[in-house]
């Protein structure tokens, strides 16, 4: 009944496993005891009018209904509409035994009924139902309108004269009775190749990505590995970082990060250590990734240093030293801040100067500092305040300062706070550029050059005007800033005196310096004074610097008279200068100051006591 039913469109080897497994479905559960007339689970012969037979009959007309039905979008799919679990024959075909032409006419002429009148045909030609009885088996079955299923039935002349039950009971509509042949050899074969290649890709890929570092979880947020070679798993391993101890600094021949002892409390945690490590060898794609211009990317070469592991504003910090990289992993304590970091930064020929304190922590606005061990006090200094005093900035036993405002990061300029660190005899001030090293500011000529603190109220005062320039060489790998005084000119008209200065940033990795001159007149708004006014600015140049200390500038300037002058001065080594072009003039000494037009345009050029001509800085 259940194989008549089925729509022929499945094809009869599966018509034949679907037929079999709605009627297994179909067949009671367990063992519910015995009735009067038997086993109450097996069902008496057809022909009868046991209710467990009609019962059972429902439901495999039901299902063998519901495997017709098309799958519908947004409909819930019923579990007949999908190929059957069981029974599962493979590598052959089964089909009922083929009988005559009467039989071939009437399941060609049943394959262009519907599923509820082939359900009727059956009823009426293999069950003997009257059309009653069969209205009421399909409107159990859930058949809508069991009439015209019986309409459409009646249209079906059963072919040679036969009678439909003799047709229905012929070896062509049995699925029990079966014939078997195999499947198509040659496909076959093609689909086992690709199953087994498929089978083997699942398996170098779960190779790949399970096997190596115990899974994902013990290195975070660190992408597969990929290679496993003995250096660099060695360089990997928790157990293996180098540690220095608390008081090595005093006795070692050096003094840089080299001898940075490793604090914090979180240095025995090795899942913390194992993270880091392996984030930095392989960052995933949910790690912030941040280096400095020249910073090497990669792994470690080999076990690198511990500098400091511990919690710094709800976020676990470590920080290591590779002899050429300092390096920061930040994970956050909880999952609402964002993802790890990784910050990479350039750090190699450090000395006491320039390895005092490293950037810690960075949120809100404000930064911590971990300040070397050497460092005796910490100060918080306004450089824009040249007549104000420092305030203490209190620091923990591990050295991480509070914290204190990035005015790299501010929108405006009103105030820029440096950190000021105490060490035996040495005052030096450092600022953040938003790097994981903060520069190191002095003040003197190339050849010179101090540590702001110790050079007195000038340095002080010179450095109020030009620490707002310091915006322009954020991010970009600085080590040191030096500004110097290398000229002063009394201004035309009795409008005071002007200082020219320049400004250099030295670089980590050696190239990439920048130069800016700057010319500071009498500030107009005493005793706040506006910053200097940038004349010239240079890239990769060795001017003003230990290599060539000569600058010359110029600038049109416009004097309280509205009157407009070209204003040029040079470093101390020239013995003249020329103004030409747009403006002509020439004076004996390094400073000139001719009367111009506004928007003229002057080329300015110098020579030495020597002879040697230079032009100005660009």
């Amino acid at each position: 009944m259940a194989y008549l039913v089925l729509p022929p469109s499945l094809g009869r080897n599966r018509r034949v496993l679907t037929a079999h497994s709605v009627v297994q479905r179909s067949l009671p559960r367990g063992r519910a005891g015995r009735g009067s007339g038997g086993s109450a689970g097996v069902p008496v012969p057809r022909g009868t009018a046991a209710p467990g037979y009609a019962y059972i009959r429902g439901r495999v007309l039901r299902q063998a209904l519901e495997a017709g039905l098309p799958l519908r979008r947004w409909a819930w799919p019923k579990r007949a509409q999908f190929p059957p679990l069981l029974p599962q024959v493979w590598g052959l075909r089964v089909f009922p035994r083929s009988g005559g032409a009467d039989e071939l006419a009437l399941d060609q002429r049943l394959s262009a009924l519907s599923g509820p009148a082939r359900a009727a045909y059956v009823l009426r030609g293999l069950e003997r139902l009257p059309d009653a009885e069969v209205r009421h088996v399909l409107s159990d079955a859930g058949v809508g309108d069991p009439h015209a299923p019986l309409a459409e039935a009646d249209g079906v002349r059963t072919p040679g004269g036969r009678s439909a039950a003799a047709l229905l009971a012929s070896p062509e509509f049995d699925p029990c009775s079966l014939q078997a042949r195999p499947t198509d050899l040659m496909r076959r074969r093609q689909h086992a190749k690709a199953a087994l290649a498929a089978v083997a890709a699942v398996l170098v890929c779960g190779l790949l990505l399970g096997l190596p570092g115990e899974g994902w979880g013990r290195d975070g947020a660190a992408a597969p590995l990929y290679a496993r070679n003995p250096a660099a798993e060695a360089a990997l391993d928790p157990g293996q970082l180098r540690r220095v101890g608390p008081l090595a600094w005093q006795s070692a021949t050096r003094t840089d990060f080299s001898v940075w002892p490793a604090r914090g409390r979180l240095t025995g945690d090795r899942a913390l250590l194992g993270r880091a490590l392996a984030v930095w060898a392989r960052p995933g794609v949910r790690v912030q990734v941040s280096a400095t211009p020249g910073t090497p990317p990669g792994p470690p070469m080999g076990a690198p240093q511990l500098l400091f592991a511990g919690e710094v504003d709800r976020a676990r910090v470590v920080l290591f030293h590779d002899g050429l990289r300092i390096v920061r992993y930040a994970e956050p304590t909880d999952d609402t801040t964002g993802g790890p970091a990784l910050d990479l930064a350039r750090a190699d020929a450090a000395d006491a100067a320039s390895s005092g304190a490293l950037l810690i922590g960075r949120g809100h606005g404000n930064v911590r500092y971990l300040t070397a061990p050497w460092v005796r006090g910490s100060a918080v200094r306004d450089l824009l305040d040249p007549a104000g005093e420092p305030r203490p900035l209190r620091r923990d036993a591990h050295g991480v300062t509070g914290p204190l405002a990035s005015a790299v990061q501010a929108r405006d300029c009103r105030t820029w706070a440096a950190l000021e660190l105490t060490e035996d005899g040495a005052r030096r001030l450092v600022t953040d550029l938003g790097e994981l090293t903060p520069a190191r500011l002095t003040w003197g000529p190339p050849s010179a050059n101090a540590d702001v603190p110790g050079e007195g109220r000038s340095a002080r005062r010179s450095w109020a005007r030009t620490a707002c320039l310091l915006r322009a060489m954020r991010s970009h790998g600085v080590r040191e800033v030096n500004t110097w005084e290398y000229a002063r000119q009394t201004l035309p008209e009795g409008d005071g005196t002007a200082a020219w200065l320049c400004t250099r940033a030295e670089t980590w990795r050696g190239t990439g310096s920048r130069v800016l001159a700057q010319i500071q007149t009498p500030s107009p708004r005493p005793p706040v004074e506006a910053p200097g006014t940038v004349v010239a600015r240079s890239e990769a140049s060795p001017a003003c610097g230990p290599r060539d200390p000569r600058v010359l500038t110029g600038v049109l300037w416009q004097s309280r008279a509205r009157q407009w002058y070209v204003l040029a001065a040079g470093s101390e080594e020239f013995a003249s200068l020329t103004a030409s072009g747009g403006v002509t003039g020439s004076t004996r000494g390094n400073l000139l100051s001719v009367p111009a037009r506004k928007g003229a345009r002057a080329e300015l050029n110098g020579r030495l006591a020597d002879g040697t001509r230079l032009d100005s800085l660009r």
